[in-house]
């Protein structure tokens, strides 16, 4: 109920500049489905500046039937509504990792809430004010996704990864959550997860060569980037940046499952988006705070989650309250590095259950996985 009222507040404030890129949804939408010359499979090569998936476009159309206004508004209450479904999911998988533990359940509740608190104000920021669909759509689907990594169902985690990555090709920095899974089930569930990926994304390919310019497309490269304390001044997106993005996220993910902490998989993934990206949309936070909510709720077992509200106060006060944009940048480098290592590196201790637990012989793991499946 108080987040709900917390979010009610936020749509309010937000509601008055909303819906800032609702109109590209929309856009896509009409070009993919209604046969308008330059759109159908020739979409992405006729419009690179479209940087959004086709199963966005293709939630977009259940908007379509309303009036751009109905539409918009309706788009922005569902996606308000995905959020809170977000945190209970997230609260749901948090109770199911820490059961057997000791945890006390009415602590773990008060994490998620206050760590929740800190989601929310970013949440409607990508949701209302921006309207990035496909950015909500990734974000959902990889929530999802950490549901059923925790429930140990491997064929719907590598679904739902692939739905992430067919919304927006940025979460192509959550895959190395198919890693945290048992060996016997990964290769099924990466199998799913490729799949998917290319059935929604090769035809666009295979009909048009020129789609590849897409991957192509450039953005300024604003002051307050990050990229600017790299030395990278470049007036646009350099051409390297996109895939090293990606690959800096799949690494830090992939370390961070090698070291037995892939709830931080998604908070690692989207820093390497914020240090590396050339613009600095305050809507890039939600994936961040996503990120910070995840560790909080499952990968730490402190009360306060101190690190949702250091990202929050961090990354969107600078954005408010400074006005130097190599400050805001320096900012976000320190954030970005700073939290980067200090999941990857902070001792952590493990529950005294499950120490006890991975004390035990390996017939025993196997079948604490099998029962888990």
């Amino acid at each position: 109920m108080l987040l709900s009222l917390w979010t009610a507040v936020w749509f309010v404030v937000a509601e008055r500049h909303a819906a800032i890129s609702w109109h590209y949804l929309r856009t896509g939408q009409q070009l993919l489905f209604s046969e308008i010359p330059g759109g159908g499979l020739a979409l992405y090569a006729n419009h690179p500046e479209l940087q959004i998936g086709p199963v966005s476009f293709l939630v977009a159309g259940l908007f379509a039937p309303f009036s751009a206004d109905v539409g918009e508004k309706l788009a922005d209450a569902f996606m308000s509504g995905l959020g809170l479904y977000m945190l209970v999911l997230i609260g749901r998988a948090a109770a199911d990792h820490n059961r057997g533990t000791g945890l006390n359940h009415k602590r773990l509740q008060q994490r998620v809430l206050i760590a929740g608190a800190a989601f929310i104000p970013m949440w409607v920021e990508v949701s209302v004010r921006f309207a990035h669909l496909d950015d909500v759509l990734a974000l959902f689907f990889t929530t999802l996704a950490v549901r059923a990594l925790v429930r140990g169902q491997a064929t719907a985690v590598g679904v739902f990864l692939a739905l992430a990555v067919d919304s927006k090709p940025w979460a192509v920095g959550f895959l190395p959550l198919l890693l945290a899974l048992p060996r016997p089930s990964r290769l099924r569930s990466a199998a799913w997860a490729v799949g998917l990926v290319a059935i929604a994304w090769l035809p666009f390919y295979l009909t048009h060569l020129d789609t590849l310019a897409a991957a192509r497309f450039t953005i300024p490269n604003q002051p307050a980037s990050s990229l600017r304390w790299f030395g990278v001044h470049d007036p646009a997106t350099p051409w390297w940046d996109r895939p090293a993005q990606m690959a800096l996220g799949t690494v830090l993910g992939t370390l961070a499952v090698r070291r037995h902490r892939w709830p931080a998989v998604v908070f690692l993934a989207a820093d390497a988006r914020i240090l590396l990206d050339p613009s600095v949309y305050t809507y890039y936070n939600a994936s961040v705070l996503l990120g910070t909510l995840i560790w909080d709720s499952i990968g730490q077992r402190r009360l306060v989650p101190w690190v949702s509200w250091i990202a929050l106060i961090s990354l969107y006060g600078s954005a408010l309250l400074v006005p130097s944009d190599s400050a805001q940048g320096f900012i976000r480098l320190a954030f970005g590095i700073g939290s980067a290592a200090y999941v990857l590196l902070w001792p952590q201790r493990t529950p005294r259950n499950r120490r006890r637990r991975r004390g035990g012989s390996r017939r025993e793991g196997e079948g604490a996985e099998a029962g888990s499946r």
